[in-house]
């Protein structure tokens, strides 16, 4: 008998956390736990409001699934036919991936065939505010060698210059979060690039980045909002060079890994995200790590506390999860 238990949990960022959508003072997690023969695997999801999620819809939609998930050969790919792409689905994927890991021994990443995480560069994140106020978070990251910035549609060269007058050797990576509109695109990427950033994420709305076919960016480009599963990345290699994989997107590490296989078959690089979340949502996309171009799995570092046993951070470094975490 397959078992499953839902958690809701709230994790205090540390001060508050704002993009151009608006501010988080907490990150509201759910986490699916499912239990067979004594052996626990765990899974975290964030829902997000941006895609009509809610904790609370995404814990019914968890419970909703106990008796297929009681019913023999109900399994990773049976969910995925049945659930639709979200966090609901990305919870009890990776429980199931952290159960089978748990119950066989064998290390997620080796049932995944790709290879074995190692330690690896993680943006950290300049949350959205005044310049003064982006360029003294950035003085207390500048050691830091890949940093992503928040940015709106106002004062983003403002903004992008404090940060790199703060931290002149880091990389950079700046999200405008679907803020910018295409009458400013060809100015404020040719400013990005006078101030060295590496790669600009999601400038323009989902469902409206048409306009990026056939523009030649001075800086390479991510998709994110407009990016969600391997369904539809060949209308994105006419627009992005990167896609951002996030496994609240996919539903889970299953089609992730289907995800990032097809975009690296369309020239896609790839650029593996997250939500603000625990280490327990970041452990599976570690997974991902080597494959990636960009990794930005910074979430635990913006809240107040992570949970016990969480992932490694140093000076900007992400060290592998230990696998009484995940998988």
């Amino acid at each position: 008998m397959t078992t499953l238990t839902v958690l809701k949990e709230t994790w205090p960022i540390a001060g508050s956390f704002t993009i151009s959508r608006g501010s988080k003072t907490a990150a509201e997690v759910v986490v699916a736990q499912v239990e067979r023969g004594g052996v626990i695997g765990r899974g975290e999801c964030v829902p997000y409001a941006r895609y009509g999620e809610s904790v609370d819809g995404v814990a019914a939609a968890l419970l909703a699934l106990r008796d297929d998930l009681a019913r023999p050969g109900f399994d990773r790919a049976a969910l995925r036919a049945q659930v639709p792409a979200g966090a609901a689905r990305n919870a009890l994927d990776c429980a199931l991936w952290d159960l089978e890991a748990k119950e066989s021994g064998v290390p997620a990443w080796k049932t995944a065939g790709v290879p074995e995480p190692a330690p690896v560069v993680t943006a950290q994140t300049v949350s959205l505010g005044t310049p003064d106020e982006m360029r003294a978070s950035a003085a207390k990251l500048a050691d830091r060698p890949l940093l992503k910035l928040k940015v709106g549609a106002e004062q983003v060269v403002e903004r992008v210059r404090a940060v790199r007058e703060a931290a002149p050797a880091a990389s950079m990576i700046v999200d405008a979060n679907e803020a910018w509109t295409p009458a400013m695109l060809a100015e404020t990427c040719a400013a990005m690039a006078d101030l060295k950033v590496d790669l600009i994420e999601q400038p323009l709305p989902a469902g409206a980045d048409e306009a990026l076919e056939g523009f030649d960016s001075p800086v390479t480009l991510c998709a994110d909002e407009s990016a969600h599963t391997a369904e539809g990345l060949e209308a994105l290699a006419a627009r992005y060079q990167l896609v951002n994989i996030k496994l609240d997107k996919t539903g889970g590490l299953t089609e992730a890994l289907e995800m990032a296989r097809k975009a690296q078959a369309l020239g896609l690089g790839i650029m593996v995200g997250c939500m603000v979340g625990t280490s327990l949502a970041m452990a599976p996309a570690v997974v991902l790590s080597r494959m990636a171009r960009f990794v930005d799995l910074d979430g635990p570092l913006i809240l107040a506390q992570d949970r016990d046993g969480g992932i490694t951070f140093d000076k900007g470094v992400l060290h592998p999860p230990m696998g009484r975490l995940w998988g």
